[in-house]
């Protein structure tokens, strides 16, 4: 296998430029995380003027999140050829059209087929744009680079979502999909004025991506958000019978609830993004803990009020706190795709959504009771552990059989299929070191 160049250091950028270009980037996951989570608070309001049941008007955010499985690797690997800013630039045009087609959609096919085009680029524009930001970084604050760009997503739980909620509520619930598709254009200036063209990566190709499906470790990372991300969903999916029936509070607090658990997914964004400076796996593995233990005490805390709102936010921050380190993860097992692997992160992600949420649903159902999901996440965050410390021992394994073959005096090439090989556009002599 033969190694692509690593990056020049001419394309990184230090203070406010680099601030700035994370910025606009990140300016396009906030219209992103307001469309995907907005909906779902206007449910009723666009069921109703639609003339669909609860199950159709389901579907539609079902359609929004096959969109993002179908579309992350697709859209990534077809984008792989292609300057980084161009691809970005395309993806956010792709997600303002689609926005707007939502605001006239006139049935609920239309409506359906314009949710799923929405999300199409949501993983692969967070994969390009993680990618942007690891490239422009210095390789030591590579994690908080990540972090910032999903900043934009944790915000919108905070600010986008209550307000797209309160202006549908107001002036109709198109009216959501309009702000988006307001903030999807300025986006596309903000990149195009502060984000650097950066070149190609030298060969890359849509078969040098693919071949990044062939790496062990790229499945085992997926497979620890999947399992391991599973469990936050488990318990955020049903919050608002859990914090009105459990713990007693009014439905009208429950916006603040939601807010509250934004502030969290914030704190732990940026939290999650200092680790994995200091330590991609060792991060992994404190997330997991933190997510096991926050949901096994969460049945507990939910029966009083206060207590049930700190466990919300505790929540969301160590859920969130997974993700930046998840992502510099994907980056470093596939050097020579990384666009594909990044943005793959957010297929695996909305696969764990639906996986806690039909868990969670299940348990439910059976009887157990509104806290019962929080158990639930509790045994697939052990096992998402379980992977993480699996994936890190084959690392371990892996260092040791290469460090013993160059002891051997031997000349011959190997194929090396592990994250030691650190020659892709987020790659530096430390990150082998740091996991």
């Amino acid at each position: 296998m033969t190694a692509s160049a690593p990056p020049s250091t001419s394309n990184r950028l230090t203070g406010r430029p680099l601030l700035l270009a994370i910025g606009a980037l990140a300016v396009g996951g906030f219209a992103i995380g307001t469309t995907e989570f907005t909906i779902m608070g206007l449910l009723e309001e666009m069921r109703a003027d639609l003339g669909v049941d609860y199950a159709q008007g389901g579907h539609v955010i079902s359609a929004y999140a096959l969109g993002v499985v179908v579309g992350a690797p697709i859209l990534a690997t077809l984008g792989a050829k292609k300057p980084q800013r161009a691809v970005a630039l395309a993806l956010m045009v792709l997600i303002t059209v689609a926005n707007l087609s939502s605001y006239f959609a006139s049935g609920f096919g239309w409506m359906l087929a314009s949710r799923f085009l929405a999300g199409l680029p949501h993983g692969a524009y967070f994969g390009v744009a993680a990618v942007i930001a690891a490239s422009l970084a210095d390789p030591a604050r590579r994690g908080r680079a990540i972090a910032m760009v999903m900043l934009g997503l944790s915000i919108a739980n905070v600010v986008g979502v209550p307000f797209a909620t309160w202006l549908g509520q107001q002036f109709g619930w198109r009216s959501m999909f309009l702000l988006v598709g307001l903030i999807g254009a300025t986006t596309l200036v903000l990149i195009r004025a502060f984000v650097p063209d950066i070149p190609v990566r030298p060969g890359a190709s849509i078969r040098t991506e693919l071949g990044a499906l062939r790496r062990p470790q790229l499945w085992m990372t997926l497979l620890i958000g999947i399992v391991g991300f599973g469990g936050f969903f488990a318990v955020y999916a049903y919050i608002s019978p859990t914090m009105t029936e459990v713990a007693g509070l009014s439905a009208s607090l429950l916006p603040l609830v939601v807010a509250l658990y934004g502030v969290g997914m914030v704190v732990g964004n940026i939290l999650g993004g200092r680790l994995a400076d200091r330590s991609i796996m060792g991060s992994i593995y404190g997330a997991m803990v933190a997510i096991a233990a926050v949901l096994l005490l969460f049945p507990l805390a939910a029966t009083i009020p206060w207590t049930a709102c700190v466990f919300v936010f505790l929540v969301g921050t160590s859920g969130s706190a997974l993700i930046p380190p998840l992502q510099a993860r994907l980056l470093d097992v596939s050097p020579g795709a990384p666009s594909l692997a990044s943005s793959m992160n957010h297929s695996s992600l909305n696969t764990a959504n639906a996986l806690g949420a039909a868990l969670g649903g299940a348990v439910i159902t059976a009887g157990w009771g509104f806290t019962a999901p929080a158990l639930v996440g509790a045994v697939l965050a052990v096992l998402g552990l379980g992977v993480a410390l699996l994936s890190g021992r084959m690392d371990r394994r892996s260092a040791r059989g290469l460090s013993g073959h160059a002891d051997s005096g031997s000349t011959g090439p190997t194929e090396q299929t592990g994250p030691t090989e650190q020659t892709g556009p987020t790659g530096s002599a430390k990150a082998l070191r740091a996991r």
